[in-house]
């Protein structure tokens, strides 16, 4: 194990455990982590993976800013951040399902035969190039929708992490593999978490509407 695997792999659990708690430090933590797997995943060949990880680096970025302007936004209001966590609307459902689609076959063909067109880059074919861009494009749409606080964004990194577990086992790259069950077990809980913030805002919102009707 490497020091790019183990503490890329620290990194990472911290800022999963962050997210799950709705923490605004996840962004720069995640950042961090996403600079130590780019170098790793460059050297195992998982080129998706590399190119991901600059995507992730950019939607950290975009995260993080979207975030802080939501915290002052909440904070001036003097409310809370748990506010904007609401389930993703049918068009953005919709737009997400026809994004890993395409996004899927497009990366993954690009994939097969990167190593030829920039051989100086990508020296070795990639390893398992669809399934490979199929867990890079999903965790793409994941980070869009986390950014913007969307539940479903747990579904799809839970989907991520099933296949996450099994691909980096066989890359013999098992501490990944293992912090994959990490993030499995934190994207569930992640996922019932912001259920539970999502229902007790909106128990909260009802409440001064029954204390007004019972006024009456």
């Amino acid at each position: 194990m490497s020091y790019l695997e183990f503490f890329g792999t620290i990194l990472n659990i911290w800022c999963v455990w962050l997210v799950s708690r709705n923490k605004i430090l996840n962004w720069p933590v995640g950042i961090l982590a996403v600079l130590l797997f780019m170098a790793l995943f460059y050297q195992i060949q998982l080129y998706s993976d590399f190119l991901e990880q600059i995507y992730f680096l950019i939607t950290g970025f975009y995260g993080w800013w979207i975030w802080s302007q939501r915290n002052k936004a909440k904070q001036n209001k003097q409310t809370s951040l748990n506010e904007s966590i609401l389930f993703a609307t049918t068009k953005m459902r919709i737009i997400s399902i026809i994004s890993v689609v395409f996004g899927t076959l497009i990366l993954g063909f690009i994939m097969c035969d990167v190593h030829l067109f920039l051989p100086s880059i990508f020296a070795e074919p990639a390893s398992f190039p669809f399934l490979d861009a199929f867990t890079t494009v999903m965790s793409f749409v994941a980070t869009i929708l986390m950014a913007h606080q969307k539940i479903e964004s747990w579904i799809l990194w839970v989907a991520v992490d099933l296949i996450g577990i099994w691909l980096y086992f066989v890359k013999d790259v098992k501490f990944i593999s293992l912090l994959y069950v990490i993030f499995l077990i934190l994207a569930t809980k992640g996922f019932f978490t912001w259920i539970r913030l999502w229902k007790q805002h909106k128990k909260e919102k009802t409440q001064p509407l029954s204390s007004q009707q019972a006024s009456f």
